[in-house]
C-alpha cells in the first residue's frame, strides 16, 4: 500500500514538472517573439516601394555603368537625349549652317552681279569728315577680330571633320583643331569685352527714329540710285547693332555654360545650352558675312570710315545726309587738298 502511494506521488511530482518545463518554454517563446513583432508596422502599404511610371520612363533606354569618383552623372554613358543631340549636331546643324551660310553668299553674288558696288555719285570730292575716333576703331576691330577667329575655330567642330580632314590629315587636324578650341576659348573674354564697349560708345545713336522709318520705306538705297537721309547710323545698321548685342550675349552665356560644364545646369541644360550656341553661331556668322560685304566691295568708301576714321564729304551727304549737316554745321568737315582746290591755269 505505501509503494502504491509512493508511485503516485512520483507520478503527480513529474506531471507537475513537466507542466513547469513547458511554461517555462512557452514563456521564453513569447518573450523571443515579441521585439519582432514590436518592429511590424500596424499597416502595410504594398505599393510603397514599388517603382513609379515617370521614374520608369526617366530611365527606359539609358545605359549606366560604375565609376569612383562622387560625379555620379558620369555613369550614364548613354541617354535618349543624348542620341537626340548628337542627331542635331551631325544633322541638324550641319544643314542650319550650310542653308544660312551659303544662302547669304548667294544672295550677295547675285545681288552684286546686279548692282555692283554702290558708288559715290557725285564722286570724291576730296575734303573728309572724321566718322569714327580712334576708340570707335579700336573697339571695332576688337569684337571683329574676335569674331572672326571664334567663327572660323566654331566652324570647325561643326564642318571640319567633313571638310577639312580629308584635305590636311588626321594628325594636322588634331593639331588644329586643338589649337582651335583654345583660340575660341580664350578669346571669347575679349570678344565680350569689345561688345560691351561698342555698347557704351553706340547706344544712345541706335534708336529708331522718324527718319529710319522713313529709311526702311525707301529700301535704304540698296534699290535704286536714291539713298534716304539717315542720322549717325541709318535704320539698317541700328537694327543690326541690336542684333549683335543680343546675338552676342546669347552665344557668350550659352558658351560659358559649355565651358564651365554642370557649374549652374543639369545635363539638359547643357544640351540646350549647345544647341543655342550653335544655332545663333551659325546665324550669326551669315549675318556678319553681309556687313562684311556692304563694309568692302559693296560700298564704295565704307571701309574708310573704319581705316582711317576719316570718309569723304560726298559720301557722307549720301548715306548720312543729317547726321554730316550736324557735323558739318559745327565745322568738323576738313578743308580739301591743296592740289585739289588749285584750279588749273588757262
Amino acid at each position: 500500500m505505501s509503494k502504491e502511494i509512493g508511485r503516485n506521488a512520483m507520478a503527480t511530482m513529474s506531471a507537475l514538472a513537466r507542466q513547469v518545463i513547458a511554461a517555462v518554454v512557452m514563456l521564453g517563446l513569447i518573450g523571443l517573439a515579441s521585439p519582432v513583432a514590436a518592429q511590424q508596422p500596424t499597416s502595410v502599404n504594398p505599393t510603397a516601394s514599388s517603382v513609379k511610371e515617370d521614374r520608369l520612363l526617366s530611365e527606359l533606354n539609358k545605359v549606366r555603368g560604375r565609376g569612383s569618383i562622387p560625379d555620379v552623372k558620369s555613369y550614364t554613358v548613354e541617354q535618349p537625349a543624348g542620341r537626340e543631340w548628337r542627331r542635331f549636331h551631325e544633322v541638324w546643324l550641319q544643314w542650319i549652317g550650310a542653308v544660312a551660310i551659303l544662302g547669304m553668299l548667294a544672295v550677295l553674288v547675285a545681288y552684286y552681279l546686279y548692282r555692283g558696288p554702290i558708288r559715290v555719285r557725285a564722286g570724291r570730292s576730296g575734303r573728309t569728315i572724321t566718322r569714327f575716333n580712334a576708340l570707335e576703331r579700336f573697339a571695332h576691330w576688337l569684337t571683329a577680330t574676335c569674331f572672326v577667329i571664334l567663327a572660323l575655330s566654331g566652324l570647325n567642330i561643326t564642318f571640319g571633320k567633313r571638310l577639312l580632314l580629308p584635305l590636311i590629315g588626321p594628325d594636322a587636324f588634331t593639331a588644329f583643331s586643338e589649337a582651335a578650341k583654345y583660340a575660341h576659348n580664350f578669346l571669347s573674354f575679349p570678344f565680350v569685352a569689345g561688345l560691351v564697349l561698342l555698347a557704351v560708345l553706340w547706344v544712345r545713336d541706335n534708336f529708331l527714329d522718324k527718319v529710319d522709318i522713313q529709311w526702311l520705306k525707301e529700301g535704304g538705297g540698296m534699290v535704286g540710285s536714291k539713298h534716304p537721309p539717315a542720322n549717325r547710323f541709318n535704320a539698317g545698321q541700328k537694327i543690326l547693332f541690336w542684333i549683335v548685342l543680343m546675338s552676342g550675349a546669347l552665344v557668350a552665356i550659352s558658351g560659358y555654360l559649355l565651358m564651365f560644364p554642370f557649374s549652374v545646369t543639369d545635363i539638359t541644360g547643357m544640351q540646350v545650352g549647345q544647341v543655342v550656341h550653335a544655332v545663333i553661331g551659325v546665324l550669326f556668322i551669315a549675318l556678319i558675312i553681309g556687313h562684311i560685304y556692304l563694309g568692302t566691295i559693296g560700298m564704295e568708301g565704307a571701309f574708310e570710315a573704319m581705316g582711317t576714321g576719316e570718309v569723304d564729304v560726298n559720301w557722307a551727304k549720301e548715306h548720312h545726309s543729317v547726321w554730316f549737316e550736324q557735323e558739318f554745321g559745327k565745322g568738323r568737315a576738313a578743308a580739301p587738298p591743296a592740289q585739289a582746290a588749285a584750279k588749273p591755269a588757262t
